[in-house]
């Protein structure tokens, strides 16, 4: 399980590894009810137990000279169920009806991503590095997410020869995780008095309702087996979705391909069997592909924060500090001045504000997470609670494989 010496290193198995994430997931789970500060700022349970041991496992450097190294082996294919999973969940048909203002939401949060690379790029450049480590600073840890973080780190070590590629952009995915959950409330709040924006007040408010199939659904062993055979199969035709795309010359992560399978069997599945199968229902299974899908994220990113190396940072500490307050201050700005007036300047447009940084600071959970906050005090944006999550849960990890791919070059 553990081997090594105590006086210089000590790493812990793939198996031992994966056991540690789960009790530090329920670590994080039991901080977040007893720890109203981090209930109201929506910080993820897998962030705070990943988080926790990476401090831990610092203080053991810096204190007593001891390196622990874990065996993160099984964070590659929880990665893979995750975004198989999110193509699953994606319903093509629900695209028209975002309308016009998902096509201007997408197109906004695009040119973002031109902006924050830019600057993260120009920082690195300043700063004696590679320009190319300011990837990590910009859409890859920030509009990506720890996911295409740890996709990507492996070609910038391997590759690019940017040794802390990872421990870069896992550090600046943290503070854009914590900043998106600060700023969009507050943002929200501002846009409404400084243009006295009318709320709808609307009661009937439907956070995370509007895509449940039905009222009386529930888990069960068929529709669990059911989600498992068919994500193994969304990770199967993804593997040869990646080689086709290899052959173009496109370097794109692992995970690009099994989100497209996942779409397309939904897709398919819903054309063949529209009223439920022996092999496909839906409606049987979503409640598992949920399930799976979340037990997955959360020990992704409880093995992703807990294998930090935060000693590694201390050569480019004053880069993150720097890029970061630079990129927090241009999500704002752009914000305020370009999205609300872009998405309508009424209140939809606010909550869509509130939004915008999950896309381009944090997380689609963190998106939803304020936004829920903003319509549960002021009432219902159904159109908002229809085109932020089609952006940040389908659009833009697919624009941002490819922005990346060609910038890293």
């Amino acid at each position: 399980m553990i081997s090594g010496s105590w006086r210089s290193a000590i790493e812990v198995d793939a198996f031992a590894s994966l056991t540690l994430a789960i009790l530090l997931l329920f670590i994080g789970k039991g901080l977040t009810r007893r720890v109203e500060w981090l209930r109201r700022n929506n910080i993820p349970d897998a962030v705070i137990g990943g988080v926790l041991c990476a401090l831990v496992v610092c203080a053991l450097y810096y204190a007593l000279g001891l390196r622990v190294g874990f065996g993160l082996g099984a964070r590659d294919m929880l990665l893979l169920y995750f975004f198989a999973a999110i193509g699953m969940g994606t319903d093509i048909r629900t695209l028209r009806e975002g309308g016009r203002p998902l096509v201007v939401l997408l197109t906004l949060a695009c040119l973002f991503m031109v902006l924050q690379n830019g600057l993260g790029m120009a920082l690195a450049g300043a700063f004696g590095m590679d320009p190319r480590a300011g990837l990590m600073a910009g859409s890859i840890s920030l509009t990506g997410g720890v996911g295409t973080t740890l996709a990507w780190t492996p070609y910038f070590t391997e590759e690019l020869g940017i040794a802390t590629a990872g421990e870069l952009g896992l550090a600046s995915n943290m503070v854009g995780l914590i900043a998106a959950c600060v700023v969009g409330g507050p943002v929200a709040a501002w846009l409404m008095r400084r243009h006295r924006v009318v709320p709808s007040g609307a009661a009937d408010v439907e956070v995370g309702t509007r895509y449940q199939d039905e009222a009386h659904a529930r888990l069960d062993y068929h529709g669990v087996l059911l989600a498992l055979l068919w994500l193994n199969l969304a990770l199967i035709l993804g593997n040869g979705v990646n080689a086709l795309i290899g052959l173009s010359g496109l370097r794109l992560p692992d995970f690009v391909g099994c989100l497209l399978a996942g779409i397309g069997l939904r897709g398919v599945g819903q054309w063949l069997a529209p009223s439920g199968g022996r092999l496909w229902d839906w409606a049987s299974m979503r409640l598992g592909v949920a399930l799976i899908c979340d037990i997955c994220l959360g020990l992704f990113l409880t093995m992703a924060l807990m294998g930090l190396q935060l000693w590694e940072l201390e050569p480019v500490l004053r880069f993150i500090a720097t890029a970061m307050a630079l990129q927090i201050l241009l999500a704002v700005l752009f914000t305020v001045f370009i999205v609300f007036r872009c998405m309508g300047r009424d209140y939809e447009a606010v909550v869509i504000c509130a939004g915008f940084g999950g896309i381009t600071l944090g997380s689609t959970a963190t998106a939803i997470a304020n936004m829920g906050a903003i319509v549960r005090a002021h009432g219902a944006a159904p159109r908002a609670f229809i085109v932020v999550p089609l952006v940040c849960g389908f659009f833009i990890d697919l624009v941002n494989a490819l922005v990346i791919g060609l910038l890293a070059r």
